[in-house]
């Protein structure tokens, strides 16, 4: 998911087709406060041009003067889906669903059609994530934002990142917990360089269970789609396992080794996820 700023028409007009799966218009760090009131216009203009790939607004936090006419200004049939910044209880997330709601209705458009990300990037926000996860049908996964968290709690945030681990970890529990996708991983911040750190952090946010990542500049696209597409290597190896254990388990075994790694249900379960996330990747789904 790649984030472009809403009143930058330039990037905006460009940032569609660089190959990203959703681009987030911004409306909040990116846009000056001077601009963000005129900016809402320039981003609904562009949700309703052609494009490939999923619109969605990032609009300002509940608790600024802007979020209500930000909502109130981007709803529509061109927009996939709101993501809401600095998401700190269940109420931040019934608040804006409830907004959601009442304009779909209002518009002719379809009850619980429009997306709604929470990020949780404070620590209040870390604290409340279980309520946030399960606040609702409307929020189908979390994203983690660690500028604001790191900055909230006075983290120094690392280009090893192992300082995030355990609120990686928290979240991605806190996911599963209530039945949502996993999340989607914090941007990193360097553009240009840094690119191994970039490939090692999205490895270790991909290890730990989240499905993929904020991004910052087309550049970082490729890398990390690198990253969560599973290999040639790792999709033969999935279907392997999957075909002899069902060829086992036909035959009354369900505990087997394949290429000498011990194989039952859970192993297979895995191997299975892999093989469906190959498919989504290569069919767009």
């Amino acid at each position: 998911m790649l984030f472009a700023p809403g009143n930058h028409p330039r990037k905006v007009e460009k940032v569609f087709g660089v190959g990203a799966d959703a681009v987030i218009l911004d409306l909040e760090d990116a846009v000056a406060i001077g601009e963000k009131v005129d900016a809402r216009q320039a981003v609904v203009e562009a949700l309703k041009k052609p494009r490939s790939c999923k619109g969605y607004v990032r609009v300002n936090a509940l608790d600024t003067p802007f979020c209500y006419g930000d909502v109130l200004a981007v709803v529509g049939r061109w927009l996939d889906g709101v993501v809401l910044p600095k998401t700190e209880s269940a109420a931040h997330v019934l608040t804006v669903d409830w907004l959601l709601s009442q304009l779909e209705r209002e518009r002719g458009l379809p009850t619980g059609g429009i997306d709604l990300i929470p990020i949780i990037e404070t620590g209040r926000g870390v604290a409340a994530v279980e309520e946030i996860a399960g606040s609702g049908p409307r929020v189908k996964r979390l994203a983690f934002g660690a500028a604001d968290y790191t900055r909230d709690i006075g983290m120094r945030w690392t280009l090893e990142e192992s300082e995030l681990a355990p609120t990686r970890a928290t979240i991605v529990l806190a996911s599963r917990v209530a039945g949502i996708e996993p999340p989607i991983d914090t941007p990193f911040l360097h553009v240009g360089k840094h690119r191994d750190s970039l490939h090692r952090t999205t490895e270790l946010a991909r290890d730990i269970g989240f499905q993929g990542k904020l991004c910052i500049h087309p550049e970082q696209i490729d890398p990390v789609n690198r990253v969560f597409t599973p290999t040639e290597k790792e999709i033969a190896e999935a279907r392997k396992i999957v075909e002899a254990f069902a060829a086992a388990e036909a035959g009354g075994s369900a505990s087997i080794q394949v290429d000498g790694q011990f194989v039952d249900y859970p192993i297979v379960e895995k191997a299975k996820r892999t093989l469906e996330m190959a498919r989504q990747i290569s069919s767009g789904d």
